[in-house]
């Protein structure tokens, strides 16, 4: 049960404080990755497929030391979980970056909007209208409440500490390398591809617990549509499902075209109803919390469903009373 505590206690402290300002685990990873970068990078997929072996594995280890050195203590165990919960976790930082974007928007200031929202997103904002500028705000809303606390809680309910540093750390490698671009799109192969791969799941349990939140039925149902009928044409085979199920809740459309360093990307129509506007960034911002509420809650399922199974296998007594016949509850000896 340690595990379960400690990503609860985890999740309670990144809502409570958000991101640490200074030294940053994941911004120290990051700073790791570019050092890194500077002798494996090539203009090739098996350099590049090195470089993120090479950095995920030394992630994966140190979350397995941490899980052996605290394992059959469950107070220091239940800490260094929290901890590394905490540590990879960007759900309080992701809507107070959406609640800034908000306020600048009602102020009447775009130009301060657009460069907030510059923080969210990797599509060029310099020029986008207030409407456009909320449709990227919730967007991003949508795609990073999947990226930055549904996955890394449900890998480590599933894992425990490793599979949250090494989760983070795939996450982490995509948005440094996983680019389109000229000098990544063969070298950045690798990490964004390994990214689809790990956030499959976690982004189709975002989507529905996206249409488990929505405030009505018919709003639940407006988003599974939009979930069968629009996501397949976004270019992101996770993003594409949670933006679409938030759109369908929300009862707004997003989608469109982006501009990515002067590449046109055309994400199609995610849902009905009028385009986006800052009205609709704060619901978003209510949606996206009881998400992350509810991926918890099933990560800490998951998590007391591993220590069952792991509890039975490793006590042979344990495994024993379930197949030894009972008299009175009691199993028999001999």
């Amino acid at each position: 049960m340690s595990r379960a505590a400690g990503l609860a206690l985890g999740w309670c402290a990144d809502q409570l404080a958000g991101d640490p300002r200074r030294w940053h685990p994941v911004a120290g990873f990051g700073s790791a990755a570019t050092l890194l970068e500077r002798r494996t990078y090539a203009v090739s997929r098996p350099r590049g497929a090195v470089h993120v072996t090479l950095l995920v594995t030394a992630t994966a280890v140190a979350g397995l030391a941490a899980e052996r050195a605290t394992r059959g203590r469950a107070t220091t165990h239940t800490l260094a979980t929290a901890a590394a919960t905490w540590a990879v976790l960007g759900g309080r930082s992701l809507l107070r970056e959406a609640s800034a974007v908000d306020a600048y928007l009602r102020a009447g200031d775009l130009g301060a909007a657009r460069r907030q929202v510059g923080n969210l997103v990797g599509r060029d904002t310099s020029r986008l209208g207030a409407d456009e500028v909320a449709r990227a705000c919730i967007e991003s809303v949508a795609e990073n409440t999947s990226d930055a606390v549904v996955a890394p809680l449900l890998w480590g309910g599933l894992l425990g500490i490793p599979g949250l540093l090494a989760y983070r750390a795939v996450n982490t490698l995509d948005a440094m390398v996983g680019h389109r671009n000229e000098r990544y799109r063969e070298f950045g192969w690798a990490a964004a591809r390994l990214d689809d791969v790990a956030n499959w799941v976690p982004a189709r349990v975002a989507g529905a617990l996206a249409l488990a939140c929505a405030p009505s039925a018919t709003r639940a149902r407006a988003g599974w549509t939009a979930v069968r009928r629009d996501a397949p044409a976004h270019p992101s085979p996770n993003g594409g499902v949670v933006e679409a199920a938030f759109a369908g809740v929300l009862g707004v459309r997003l989608g469109g075209r982006n501009t990515y360093e002067g590449r046109v990307e055309d994400r199609g129509s995610l849902g009905e109803g009028e385009a986006a506007a800052a009205s609709d960034i704060a619901p978003a911002r209510r949606l996206a919390h009881r998400v992350s509420a509810g991926s918890l809650a099933v990560s800490v399922v998951t998590a007391t469903a591993v220590a069952a199974v792991t509890s039975t296998r490793t006590d042979p007594r344990r495994a024993a009373s379930r197949r030894s016949p009972t008299h009175d509850g009691w199993p028999l000896d001999g």
